[in-house]
C-alpha cells in the first residue's frame, strides 16, 4: 500500500516539474510510508525513496517504513541538505503547510548548491482525500468507540454534574475501550455556554431545562472519530426545541444531498439556506463540516469557501449548528463516507431529540 501511495506522490514530480519531494508533516509521512513516530523526513524522487529519522526511531523505522532506504541522522537539516546534494536536486517541492517560516529559512540558509524550494499546498492536500478500505475500517472502529463510550456515560448526564466531569468520564471510557488519545479537547457546553461552538468543558454544572452539546472523538490506528450530540436535560422551553428541530432538519437535508461529483459549496448551501429560511442564518457562522482521517481536520473543507468536489471515498463531517448568545446552542454532527450513490454513516449515536429523565 505504501508503495502505491509513493507512486501517487511521484505524479506531483511530473505535474510540477520537480526533481524531488520532501515531506515534513507527520500525517503525510505516516500515510506515504507507514512511520507513526514523532520525528522524521521523507524524500521521494523519480527513482528513490528515503526516510530520515534520528536514533530514537531507528528500530521503529526498520519495522514500519516501506522505502528503499532508511537514514539515521544526528542533525535533521544537515541530513536533508546532504540528500539534496547527493541526489543533485535543483528543484525540490515540500509540504508547505507543515513547514514553519523559521524552518524554511534555516533550510534555505544551509543549502549549498543552487536549489529552488517550491512550496506545495493544493498539490498535496488531495493525496489523502479518498480513503482505502483499511482506512475506512480504522475510522469505523474509532466511531464505534464513540457510541459505546457515550452509552456508558449517558446516565451521568444529570443536573449538578459539571461539564468537566462528563468530559473526563468520556475520555476514560474511550481510552479504556482502546482509543489511543482524544481526537481533540472534548467539548461539553450546557445552557448559555451552548452558544460557544468550541465550548471546551468547564466547571459549570448542568441544570434542568438546559440543552447540553457534547462534541468528542478518539483515535484508532492513527485515524479519528468526530461526533456531536445535543441533549435536553429534562424539559426545555419552546425556543430551544425550535432551534434543535431546525438544526436536525438541516443535518438530515445535507446528508440526503451528498453525491459524488457535487461541488462542496452546494452541499454547504443545502444546510445553510435551510437554517436561513427559518430565520437563524446569522447564528450559523462556521462551515458545514470538514474532512477526517489521520488529522481531525483535513482536506476537504466542507464550506462555501472551497472549490473542491465530493469524490467517492472521501470522509467528511456534517455538523450544522445554531448558536444564540445569552440563550444557548445546538450542533448535530455525523461523520460519513461518500459512496457511489450517496453516503454511508460511520458514526452511529442517535441524533433525534432526546429529553433525559432527571433523577
Amino acid at each position: 500500500m505504501s508503495a502505491d501511495r509513493i507512486e501517487s506522490a511521484r505524479q506531483i514530480l511530473i505535474t510540477e516539474d520537480l526533481d524531488g519531494l520532501l515531506f515534513f508533516g507527520l500525517p503525510n509521512i505516516r500515510y506515504l510510508c507507514g512511520f507513526s513516530g514523532t520525528d522524521g523526513v521523507l524524500f521521494i524522487s523519480p527513482k528513490e525513496s528515503m526516510f530520515l529519522t534520528d536514533s530514537r526511531y531507528k528500530t521503529q523505522a526498520e519495522q514500519q517504513v516501506n522505502t528503499r532506504r532508511n537514514i539515521c541522522y544526528k542533525n535533521k537539516f544537515s541530513a536533508v541538505i546532504d540528500i539534496l546534494s547527493q541526489q543533485k536536486i535543483s528543484r525540490i517541492g515540500f509540504d508547505a503547510e507543515a513547514v514553519t517560516v523559521a524552518v524554511f529559512n534555516e533550510l534555505k540558509k544551509m543549502t549549498i548548491d543552487p536549489v529552488e524550494w517550491v512550496p506545495l499546498v493544493d498539490q498535496i492536500r488531495p493525496l489523502r482525500a479518498c480513503k482505502s478500505e483499511a482506512e475506512l475500517e480504522a475510522l469505523k472502529q474509532a466511531a464505534t468507540l464513540n457510541s459505546v463510550a457515550f452509552d456508558e456515560i449517558l446516565p451521568q448526564i444529570q443536573p449538578g454534574v459539571t461539564e468537566r466531569q462528563i468530559a473526563l468520564s468520556l475520555e476514560f471510557s474511550l481510552k479504556r475501550l482502546g482509543g489511543e488519545a482524544n481526537a481533540f479537547d472534548i467539548i461539553v457546553a450546557s445552557g448559555e455556554r451552548g452558544a460557544l461552538p468550541h465550548g471546551i468543558a468547564s466547571e459549570k454544572q448542568l441544570n434542568a431545562g438546559e440543552l447540553v452539546t457534547i462534541d468528542f472523538g478518539t483515535r484508532v490506528s492513527g485515524y479519528h472519530s468526530d461526533e456531536t450530540v445535543t441533549l435536553a436535560i429534562g424539559e426545555v422551553d419552546g425556543k430551544l426545541r425550535q432551534i434543535f428541530d431546525i438544526v436536525l432538519k438541516a443535518h438530515d437535508l445535507a446528508l440526503e444531498a451528498i453525491s459524488p461529483g457535487m461541488n462542496i459549496p452546494e452541499l454547504d448551501a443545502v444546510a445553510r439556506d435551510y437554517i436561513a429560511s427559518q430565520g437563524f442564518g446569522d447564528y450559523f457562522g462556521h462551515g458545514l463540516g470538514h474532512g477526517v482521517g489521520l488529522e481531525i481536520h483535513e482536506y476537504p473543507a466542507v464550506s462555501s469557501r472551497t472549490d473542491a468536489v465530493l469524490r467517492e471515498g472521501m470522509v467528511i463531517t456534517i455538523e450544522p449548528g445554531i448558536y444564540i448568545p445569552g440563550v444557548g446552542g445546538v450542533r448535530i454532527e455525523d461523520t460519513v463516507v461518500v459512496t457511489d450513490v450517496g453516503y454511508r454513516a460511520l458514526t452511529s449515536i442517535p441524533k433525534h431529540f432526546r429529553q433525559l429523565n432527571i433523577h
